[in-house]
């Protein structure tokens, strides 16, 4: 099969497009011909050494969401047929022609979705909905501060704060990504280049402080983002793109009572991807069903552009997913 090799770390000419062996699924695993895949800031700190694969994925193919075609499985594996549609996340091999992955991971992709859209729905959305519902559990008419909402997760968490009844509020670099983000639901925006830029605009949305924060930036943001938190609110660490170290007033936390908790999905283990999953599932499939969801496309590359799709969410233009197909 065809696939993405890091050859080396280094920038987005280290990747190369090569045959290798097709991998084989085991008793409990099904193997997935790929049709599309998103692509993810994992995926470039990958590329460059700072991430390696978890144990159990391929060490140099990058990829950790697809959306495709059963093409095998394993001899465990009931209810899942050849051909049936699926999607959902892998700790890497997506960037790929085939994967394999445990059968308990999957979902089936709503008949409504194009390739395209569902490879650009998993990770994004499974993140938002773990952290926001399953993790803070967000609940109806609360406000939530979403930074770096025009990114892939960004936009997601905006669409699900919606589907539970919550409130979104958004930051972002430009101001036109505040803009486009408006039809997916969110209430109000503000581009701030700097964390010290937060404070007024969040006391004009939200007086008495936001119950939850998704932080997809880190560094200075995480400070800021606790000094506008309600009493008892939740601010869930997602990314790092702004900084790995931060300085926290302790006293607020004690004082407000705030619980702050960092989440990957990459890293767990196969019971608790498939616990996430499930959850996604019972909740959203039908909004995506429906039309009530939305994937959030920004471009489309095949697989032989690979290092241009890299380039693509470096230059942070990029507004909600980058897709690769094959």
């Amino acid at each position: 099969m065809r696939a993405v090799v890091i050859t080396r770390p280094g920038g987005p000419e280290v990747l190369e497009v090569r045959d290798v062996d097709a991998p084989q699924p085991g008793s409990d695993d099904v193997l997935v011909r790929v049709r599309a895949s998103g692509l993810n800031r994992a995926d470039i700190h990958q590329r460059t050494g700072g991430y390696p694969a978890p144990p159990g994925s391929p060490a140099d193919i990058p990829g950790l969401e697809y959306a495709g075609e059963v093409a095998g499985v394993g001899s465990n594996v009931h209810g899942i047929a050849v051909g049936d549609r699926v999607f959902g996340i892998a700790g890497g091999g997506a960037h790929a022609e085939l994967i394999t992955v445990p059968a308990r991971t999957v979902a089936r992709v709503p008949s409504t979705l194009s390739w395209e859209d569902a490879g650009a729905i998993p990770e994004a959305f499974i993140t938002a909905h773990d952290a926001l519902v399953t993790q803070a559990h967000l609940a109806r008419n609360e406000r939530v501060l979403i930074h770096a909402v025009g990114s892939g997760v960004g936009l997601a968490a905006v669409q699900v704060a919606r589907a539970m009844g919550a409130i979104p509020y958004g930051t972002s670099r430009t101001p036109d990504k505040i803009e486009r983000a408006m039809p997916f639901g969110l209430e109000r925006g503000a581009a701030i280049r700097d964390a010290s830029e937060l404070a007024p605009v969040a006391q004009d949305w939200a007086p008495n402080g936001f119950n939850v924060v998704l932080d997809l930036v880190g560094g200075a943001y995480t400070p800021a983002s606790m000094a506008v938190m309600s009493n008892k609110g939740r601010l869930m660490l997602v990314g790092l793109v702004a900084g790995a170290s931060a300085t926290l007033d302790l006293r607020r936390i004690l004082s407000r009572r705030l619980t702050i908790i960092g989440t990957v999905l990459r890293a767990r283990s196969v019971h608790e991807k498939a616990a996430a999953t499930d959850a996604f599932a019972r909740d959203l499939l039908d909004g995506f069903e429906s039309g009530a969801l939305h994937a959030v496309v920004d471009r489309v590359f095949p697989l032989a552009a690979i290092a241009d799709a890299h380039r693509r969410m470096e230059s942070n233009e990029s507004f909600g997913k980058v897709v690769v197909v094959p």
